[in-house]
């Protein structure tokens, strides 16, 4: 059964009408399990009540391109991403799922995706680039929402690896109109990183822009998922909790945060906006 945490005020003004999903996994594009479900529940279940929604994931070496229908979007791809003093050629691939009514944008670099098909997602096979895939993805993901000039009213994060985005909206894109007045929630998870990530993953977020006050919990540190999804906590508005038993961790970092407990078998997505809508008030 799905249980709401929090109370929604009859009073409230606020109609959620634009949605941005920043998605690790969409299923059927990768393999079925509870993250890559929630990945495709939430933006089918909000296109269905009539919300306007963006959605994107990285385009892993996994997905077939020809089967999935995925072209190029080219008034959106050819920007660069400097990673660390390099740049990164940045293309935007989008297919409809037919079968839940949305587009997908697909964020791609051959250095941080395969070109070619392989048989498990990329931050499995080669963990050591984790922590530049995920500065890589998120920074795909914002700077196109800029190019589009489209303002959300919620920015939804599911996964680790779009875990960083709260904290550079917050920061280096705090005062931008494309999300200066946006709720940002994030969905948690019973995952773990395969690797922890690097020590230097501080050094690169600043080179990138990010205050150094803003990252000294991280600093020289190597991060753990745990460690990870509670320092992104610390620049989100709400989190969805979509399996039971979450780390203590992760839990004490979201103790303070408006939160839906979203675990039932029987997901209903109105729940989620009527979430959504609560955090205006």
């Amino acid at each position: 059964m799905t249980i709401f945490a929090f109370k929604i005020k009859n009073n409230s003004n606020m109609e959620v009408k634009k949605i941005l999903f920043i998605s690790q996994e969409i299923e059927p594009y990768v393999p079925e399990r509870r993250l890559s479900v929630i990945g495709r529940l939430l933006p089918q279940g909000v296109k269905e009540q009539g919300i306007e929604e963006r959605t994107f994931m990285p385009k892993y070496g996994m997905i077939a391109e020809r089967s999935n229908q995925l072209h190029e979007m080219i008034r959106l791809s050819g920007m660069n991403v400097i990673i660390d003093d390099t740049d990164h050629p940045l293309i935007i691939k989008v297919a409809t799922l037919q079968q839940a009514h949305f587009q997908v944008y697909f964020i791609y670099n051959e250095d941080y995706f395969a070109s070619n098909r392989i048989d498990e997602l990329e931050m499995n096979c080669s963990p050591d680039d984790n922590d530049e895939r995920s500065m890589f993805f998120v920074r795909a993901v914002i700077e196109s929402i800029r190019k589009m000039r489209w303002v959300p009213d919620i920015i939804q994060c599911t996964g680790w690896i779009s875990a960083l985005a709260p904290v550079y909206i917050r920061t280096l894109y705090g005062d931008d109109p494309s999300f200066r007045d946006a709720k940002i929630v994030t969905a948690l998870f019973n995952e773990s990183i395969p690797k922890p990530l690097g020590d230097r993953l501080a050094d690169k977020m600043h080179q990138d822009g990010i205050p150094k006050n803003a990252l000294k919990p991280i600093n020289g540190k190597e991060l753990t998922y745990e460690d990870l999804m509670s320092y992104s906590l610390h620049y989100v508005d709400g989190v969805i909790e979509c399996e039971s038993d979450l780390s203590p961790q992760i839990l004490d970092a979201a103790s303070s945060l408006p939160k839906l407990q979203f675990t039932g078998d029987n997901d209903d997505t109105t729940l989620v906006t009527q979430f959504y809508g609560s955090l205006f008030d």
